[in-house]
């Protein structure tokens, strides 16, 4: 295996770009009703600026910023084995022991927190990911679409069931079981009034202990059967994350001309059909299946080159513009990323769940990013002066004393 540096610079730019991308896109699910991330109009009624939130989100940020988190997830795998390796112990058994510890981190984070959790399904695919660490950039680039391939057809099975069930609701003599069934199913997702939704705002408005139990119940269930729709494209980012790391583009080698041109050519073949699914979706009125089936499937194929355009223009940016306050910052967030993704929920559900200050279901979506952006200061700010004085931050130091069986270094005098 080929030898890396444990701290690569231009990754902590990217991982700090991903974590606060991220938030952008999760303020949706941590505000609102979780069909709201998929349908706006769960909300309630849509004004021009809570359509242009969403546009901007299902462009730019949806899909695109988890996909290149776990790309860096799957690079910092390599990274971790190699480091072990290098030092006689075992770098699977290590990222074994550290992915079981980050599972129970997810874990305590979806129960204690919020619903939204990605750290647990991180801990599972990764372990996965082991099975393809020895392989060639080559061979990872096409495993990698292969679990793409698969996950577009997992997606777009289940919407072709849901199109299939709504022509059989809407034929005549349909059974009224099926019918109702299925007008219940749409109002469950699209429906602000529906029973459902009210539901879920009455127990985010109200105290800690009923979302705790409103959070058990979904782990045992919905969590689940969510699996096989975020656990194939998650692999797949992960091992092109490999394949970029072993080929030198994570890693901020190659020449800033190169990543512009990579940049441009992938967000020209994204962005032009994303645009024409926003606009069908809108012209739909954000119809329930057309605005289901365009966030969990259609959008996808467009979300692969479009996550490779972030990553090439945040590199291009490093390789152009280093050194640079603002990309040190940035540098500060990515290396404290397990303790700003966490810090960001418990700051979020502080002001958004009845515990806090209750304002779940009250935001107009429109005001959102206002809340990214007065958190993405607090990173930017609290990172930098925290790295000034510790070497880890604290989940980071917590989630590597737990993995190592003792507690490590986390001041930088000591």
């Amino acid at each position: 295996m080929t030898a890396f540096s444990s701290r690569i610079p231009a990754m902590d730019v990217l991982r700090g770009c991903a974590v606060m991308g991220i938030l952008w896109m999760n303020i949706a699910a941590f505000a609102l009703p979780e069909q709201a991330y998929f349908n706006p109009t769960a909300a309630g009624p849509l004004s021009a600026g809570d359509i242009l939130f969403w546009a901007i989100s299902f462009l730019l940020v949806d899909g695109k910023m988890r996909a290149l988190f776990s790309m860096l997830f799957g690079a910092s795998m390599l990274l971790l084995i190699d480091k072990e390796e290098m030092a006689g112990r075992d770098g699977r058994r290590a990222q074994m022991i550290r992915a079981a510890w980050l599972f129970l981190f997810g874990l305590a984070h979806y129960l204690l927190l919020w619903w939204g959790d990605i750290l647990m399904i991180y801990a599972l695919v990764g372990l996965a990911a082991l099975l393809f660490v020895r392989k060639e950039p080559l061979s990872l680039v096409k495993w990698a679409f292969f679990f793409f391939l698969a996950h577009f057809l997992v997606c777009a099975s289940f919407i072709g069931t849901l199109y299939a069930w709504g022509h059989a609701a809407a034929a005549p003599g349909a059974a009224p079981q099926i019918s109702a069934g299925f007008a219940n199913f749409i109002g469950s997702i699209s429906d602000p009034g529906h029973p459902a939704i009210r539901d879920e705002i009455a127990t985010y408005q109200g105290g800690y202990g009923g979302i705790l139990r409103h959070h058990v119940a979904l782990f045992g269930g919905q969590w689940v059967t969510t699996l096989p729709f975020v656990t194939l494209d998650t692999l797949g980012f992960m091992l092109l994350g490999m394949a970029m790391l072993k080929g030198g583009f994570l890693t901020g080698r190659w020449q800033a001309e190169q990543y512009w041109r990579t940049a441009r050519h992938c967000f020209l073949i994204g962005l032009i059909p994303m645009a024409a699914l926003a606009w069908w979706v809108t012209a739909t009125g954000f119809a329930a299946l057309p605005a289901l089936g365009t966030v969990l499937s259609w959008s996808f194929p467009f979300r692969i080159p479009l996550a490779v355009g972030w990553a090439a223009l945040i590199l291009w940016l490093v390789t152009r513009f280093s050194p640079s306050a603002i990309l040190a910052r940035i540098a500060a967030v990515g290396r404290l990323a397990l303790s700003n993704y966490l810090g960001t929920s418990l700051l979020m559900c502080a002001i958004f769940y009845g515990w806090g200050l209750g304002l779940f279901g009250h935001v107009p979506q429109k005001i959102l990013p206002l809340f990214v952006v007065g958190a993405w200061a607090a990173m930017l700010i609290w990172s930098t002066l925290w790295q000034r004085r510790f070497a880890l931050g604290p989940a980071e130091w917590l989630w590597r004393s737990l993995a190592h069986g003792q507690a490590q270094k986390i001041r930088n005098s000591d």
